[in-house]
């Protein structure tokens, strides 16, 4: 089964799926499978969202990096679940920290834990393996849409704002397409 990097999915070959190389791509994670992981990563230490994407990354060896998209909801739903807590931060950045109730949750799901962790550094090594790595590029695609996203509210922004945010990216395109 082939992965695919594209918000919460994978790219590469992973053991996990049919095995048989169809080309189908398949989530990297199922149900409550990356509440799981981001969970261990705050218990483990306080994190806000962009520390978890950039852990998760760096566990893959760039080989996977959640969507700021799915990891934003994800981080609301564990703080709403009571499983981690906003703690007071500098800057606009949310930080969070697992609660008792969180770590209880990890201990009840060890075994998980431990198999989910060995899926993301086992991506590591295939990762080196086959010498694929576009996911930091991919995840600053993501963080781009989100930026505009985020800065641009439906119907509030001028269009001097818009040609110029226009302009920036065929900017960096046009670098791009002078790389050597």
């Amino acid at each position: 089964m082939s992965w695919e990097i594209h918000g919460d999915r994978q790219g590469g070959r992973h053991g996990h799926g049919r095995g048989d190389g169809g080309g189908r791509s398949r989530r990297m994670f199922d149900g409550g499978e990356l509440r799981l992981v981001m969970l261990k990563l705050i218990g483990d230490a306080p994190r806000h969202g962009y520390d978890v994407i950039r852990e998760i990354e760096t566990m893959t060896g760039g080989a996977y990096a959640p969507s700021p998209g799915v990891v934003y909801p994800t981080l609301t739903l564990l703080d709403e679940m009571g499983l981690i807590a906003e703690q007071q931060s500098e800057g606009f950045k949310k930080r969070f920290a697992a609660t008792d109730e969180g770590r209880a949750h990890l201990v009840e799901n060890a075994e998980q834990v431990a198999a989910l962790v060995s899926r993301l550094t086992g991506l590591a090594a295939e990762h080196d393996r086959v010498g694929w790595n576009r996911a930091p590029v991919r995840r600053a695609m993501a963080n781009v849409r989100e930026a505009i996203q985020n800065r641009l509210p439906r119907g509030e922004a001028s269009d001097e704002t818009l040609y110029e945010i226009a302009a920036l990216i065929d900017e960096v395109a046009q670098k791009i397409e002078r790389l050597k």
